[in-house]
């Protein structure tokens, strides 16, 4: 009997509490929260919010009732900064889109609009807060210590990650669920990683990434780990995720510099890739696949809604009306590759830049891209064939690389790859592939390898006479390449090539240097605005 009484007097208590809740929700005024007038501009609510939220933000202010004022002003603001519903709100009293029902339609709407998005659901008396509902919504984005380490982290120097730390008993992780929800639909469409830690499971992860209180907010990139300390709401998070975003990722070019862009490809050994788009600033897919592809291409971004692009849109034959991508390659006056639609789908981009990673004769720049561009025979149905000049570093092209050039851009075989090395640059590597003779003293040659193993064993075959680039020179190599379609024994010579020297290291450890700062400057940050 006491049991049954104490069992009603729980309800009863519980009911109250919501009761009050209710009221207190329909009471609530946006405005009066966050202290402006109804004709304040966006400029003076941003203001507000900002001064409030450092103000009330609980790892600050440790008064009882912060983190309840926190939620309040991060709601006023999320209802205000969006004028689609702030003007919801003025018109109806409420920031939902019901504005044709009548009112008691629309007071049925605000009770179930707060009941939903508040601390408790329907399923408030079946403890704990519905968790199995909103563990379902995360289960797929789960993440373990284990996979955080071995896949996330390596994963995200290639893309960036936006992880929530949440746990049972949380009210307001319930609270910023629909935002949560909408921001991973868009983000993770975008190609961001999206995680998830369970505090109360994942105890040692939680510690491991700094959050000590939920919910929590991070990015990492690179390895390194930013925490999220504005309102929860749509656009902050993607403001947020672009930030995490090193900020020299895409160059702007114009009518005055995109001849010196595009003509980097012979110093930095890439490919260049121009965007015409009528944004003013760069859209944030096309930033995060410059982060992705970073190693290998180099990223422009030419605004033709801005004076400037003139030049560029009629030269290239650019239709101003919808997004163009354009990837130039050895040729700076014309596009190797091209394409136009609106709305581009990361996947539609991702096989178009993976299409044209690299240039139609790349530079051996270090052991690691001869992997990628001269790999390894796995069988005899799958050989691979790599076509090496030799010839001297130049500033300007000489005549026997435009005609290497030519030849392979000329090459219809997908089973040939053509790449050239610096003799000065690489000697041993050369050495190791031209007869002991004075014949190539100071000229150009050419080889035809196959690898065996990655110990470094080719198979090869040297032209007998150096190349200049002449008619017959490519005559030779053409016939050569067309006898060993029929017969692989062609490569009679045999050779262990030594790894190729990294010639780009000094321009890393510059970068190291940078990165070293930043983080360095990221520490003493963290300092002051940190999660504990």
């Amino acid at each position: 009997m006491e049991v049954k009484k104490l069992s009603i007097s729980w309800q009863f208590l519980i009911v109250l509490v919501l009761i009050l809740q209710i009221l207190s929700a329909l009471d609530f005024d946006p405005y009066r929260v966050l202290g402006v007038s109804r004709t304040a501009s966006q400029a003076d609510i941003k203001k507000a919010y900002k001064k409030l939220a450092r103000e009330w933000h609980p790892d600050k202010n440790k008064d009882p009732g912060a983190e309840d004022k926190f939620i309040q002003i991060s709601k006023a603001y999320e209802i205000l900064s969006n004028e689609e519903k702030r003007s919801n709100y003025d018109h109806y009293g409420d920031a939902g889109e019901n504005q044709g029902y009548q009112k008691q339609q629309q007071r049925e709407y605000r009770f179930r609009h707060f009941h939903e998005n508040f601390y408790f659901d329907e399923s408030f008396f079946h403890f704990p807060f519905n968790s199995e509902r909103r563990d379902s919504i995360d289960e797929k984005y789960l993440l373990h210590f284990s996979h955080y380490v071995n896949e996330v982290v390596p994963d995200s120097f290639k893309k960036p990650y936006l992880i929530k730390i949440t746990s049972d008993w949380c009210f307001s992780c319930i609270h910023i669920e629909p935002v949560w929800k909408e921001v991973v639909q868009e983000l993770e469409g975008l190609g961001v990683g999206i995680g998830v830690v369970h505090a109360g499971y994942e105890r040692r992860l939680a510690h491991h990434l700094g959050a000590h209180s939920t919910p929590s907010i991070l990015g990492i990139i690179n390895g390194k780990i930013s925490f999220f300390h504005d309102a929860v709401v749509r656009e902050n998070l993607r403001q947020f995720v672009e930030s995490l975003l090193p900020g020299n990722l895409v160059e702007k070019v114009t009518n005055k510099n995109y001849v010196k862009f595009l003509s980097g490809w012979q110093q930095e050994n890439k490919p260049h890739v121009l965007l015409f788009d009528q944004m003013p600033v760069v859209p944030l897919p096309y930033k995060l696949t410059a982060f992705a592809y970073k190693d290998y291409l180099s990223f422009g971004y030419v605004c033709v809604s801005l004076r400037g692009a003139e030049e560029m849109t009629r030269q290239f034959n650019v239709n101003v009306y919808a997004p163009t991508m354009l990837v130039f390659k050895e040729h700076v006056e014309k596009p190797a590759d091209a394409i136009q639609a609106r709305g581009m789908k990361k996947q539609v981009i991702d096989d178009f830049i993976t299409q044209n990673k690299y240039l139609l004769a790349a530079r051996l720049t270090s052991q690691k891209l001869f992997h990628e561009l001269c790999p390894v025979k796995r069988s005899h149905r799958q050989r691979k064939y790599c076509v090496v000049l030799l010839t001297a570093e130049a500033t300007k092209l000489s005549k026997p690389f435009e005609a290497f050039l030519s030849f392979a851009l000329a090459n219809t075989q997908d089973t040939v790859r053509f790449v050239h090395v610096y003799s000065n640059r690489q000697r041993e590597f050369t050495d190791a592939l031209l007869p002991d003779s004075d014949t190539f003293q100071g000229k150009a040659a050419v080889s035809i390898l196959e690898r065996r193993n990655t110990a470094g064993r080719v198979v090869y075959k040297t032209l007998e006479e150096p190349w200049a680039g002449s008619e017959r020179d490519k005559f030779t190599l053409l016939g050569y390449l067309d006898q060993l379609r029929r017969d692989p024994a062609l490569l009679s010579s045999e050779a262990v090539l030594p790894d190729l020297s990294d010639e780009l290291a000094p321009i890393f450890l510059l970068q190291w240097l940078y990165s070293a700062s930043d983080y360095i400057s990221d520490c003493w940050d963290s300092l002051f605005h940190n999660n504990w």
